[in-house]
């Protein structure tokens, strides 16, 4: 299964990265159908064809993506993707 690691680094409280986490949750619900559920400071998050997690450190956000085979050809979208919302949202 391929996945997707990114780790980026911020600025904010933990309590102010959690925030702006479940605000994208709520965007990756309603845009892909995406559930989740917190499980301390890790977010895991599920839907047909991918699965992973978004966890908050104190220092950085830790993003891992697991990707099904129907959406393999697509993990290079995917990964640009991802990396532009954390630049929108933690830079």
């Amino acid at each position: 299964m391929p996945t997707i690691d990114i780790r980026r680094p911020h600025q904010l409280s933990i309590a102010a990265a959690h925030a702006v986490v479940d605000r994208v949750a709520v965007r990756m619900r309603e845009k892909f159908g995406m559930d989740g559920q917190w499980h301390g400071d890790t977010l895991h998050f599920s839907r047909p064809g991918a699965s992973g997690t978004i966890t908050v450190h104190s220092d950085a956000i830790q993003v891992n993506v697991r990707l099904g085979m129907m959406l393999t050809p697509l993990k290079g979208m995917i990964e640009q993707e991802i990396r532009r919302k954390l630049d929108e949202h933690f830079s």
